[in-house]
């Protein structure tokens, strides 16, 4: 290539038409292909086998032609494939870059929501266990009732001994049945609402199991983008995974990503909010039952204590007939003795009565009148009889 390069210079080539130019029959002559070919054997009567200067030189200035076309086509593509190269790598270096970013923005929402979750989950823990000492004084409270319902079942079977004169529905019997009835309406309430903190407990460890799992599964994936995050192209870990491009068909979206951690969050609220109102409703339970159990007592005692001054006021009435019935009693017996010793004074004159009647009775004839002294006799009779 030189020494054509210096033989074009040396000599002026002929004034001919460019490769891209030339008509078909001398193209083909100056590439020595074709049905205008020169090589082989003379032509009849036409030419000799040997080449022409003008097909020297065409043919020289096609090859040096196609060299050019083809050096530049292929620097051109060197430029290309230079600049695609560039290219391609800032657009890697970019995309990993984003890549990298949206990792790590995607670990803040993670954080984020695993704050939010591991703050839940230790409320519903702390919740749980302030039900669970609701719970214990319910049952401590259910328990104490028994005392004063066997008292006031006994109170009511002692006062069932009673003799019939004092067997009577009075004040302190009818208090003692409200006092009963209150305690057995107290229990059932006490047991509905034990029943009510088994049951919210129960709800605030399985949504407290739901936000675990949610957290857990947060944990997981915020250490695995951790450690993508982490990755460069100088790591030794990384290694080509054909098959990593492919979607699982129960991958979840960012929505519903989203959306699934939100609702556990308003669940876990929610039962929040219930067990805040069922421990106030305990507190209001223990407080109001404890004070109507009072009043109820006091009740009770009250009407007992009027009752037993009652009672006393009637014993005292009653010893008091008694002792001025035994002092008329003895009074009796005294006017008795009296009596006795006037009906014994009374047998002599009764005897002096009898024995004149008997006497007077023997008189003769006309004498046997009933005189004044005849009549009188009778009546003193009657008087000492009497």
């Amino acid at each position: 290539m030189a020494q054509t390069d210096v033989l074009l210079t040396k000599e002026p080539a002929p004034q001919t038409v460019p490769p891209c130019e030339l008509s078909p029959k001398v193209y083909d002559v100056a590439c020595n292909t074709g049905a205008y070919t020169s090589s082989g054997l003379a032509t009849t009567g036409f030419r000799t086998a040997k080449y022409l200067m003008d097909e020297w030189y065409q043919n020289l200035y096609a090859h040096y032609h196609q060299a050019f076309a083809d050096r530049d086509h292929s620097e051109r593509q060197r430029h290309e494939s230079q600049h695609l190269a560039s290219e391609t790598e800032a657009l890697a270096q970019r995309t990993q870059q984003d890549s990298t970013r949206r990792v790590g923005e995607r670990l803040q929402d993670m954080h984020s929501w695993k704050s939010e979750l591991q703050r839940e989950v230790e409320e519903l823990i702390a919740d749980t266990d302030g039900l669970l000492a609701q719970k214990l004084r319910l049952e401590r409270a259910l328990d104490a009732s028994a005392v004063p319902y066997s008292i006031a079942m006994d109170s009511l079977q002692c006062r069932e001994r009673r003799q019939h004169p004092d067997l009577v529905r009075d004040h302190v019997e009818v208090e003692l049945l409200k006092e009963a009835e209150l305690i057995r309406n107290i229990q059932q309430l006490l047991k509905r609402t034990i029943m009510q903190a088994v049951n919210q407990i129960r709800l605030n460890r399985q949504h407290k199991e739901t936000c675990e799992m949610d957290w857990s599964d947060k944990v997981e994936s915020y250490n695995i983008d951790d450690t993508c995050a982490r990755y460069n192209n100088q790591s030794t870990q990384v290694q080509f995974h054909p098959h990593s491009t492919k979607l699982e068909e129960s991958a979840s979206t960012p929505e519903t990503w989203a959306r699934f951690t939100q609702d556990n969050l308003l669940r876990a609220e929610r039962e929040l909010l219930a067990s805040a109102n069922l421990r106030t409703l305990i507190d209001a339970i223990l407080r109001d039952t404890s004070e109507d159990l009072q009043l109820q007592c006091d009740a009770v005692n009250l009407a007992f204590s009027r009752r037993c001054e009652e009672l006393e006021d009637a014993l005292h009435k009653l010893r008091c007939h008694l002792h001025k019935i035994l002092r008329e009693i003895t009074d009796q017996e005294h006017q008795v003795a009296v009596l006795k010793q006037a009906i014994k004074d009374k047998e002599a004159p009764l005897r002096v009565a009898q024995t004149r009647l008997y006497q007077r009775s023997f008189r003769p004839n006309v004498e046997l009148c009933r005189d004044t002294a005849q009549f009188r006799c009778p009546e003193s009779l009657i008087s000492l009889s009497h």
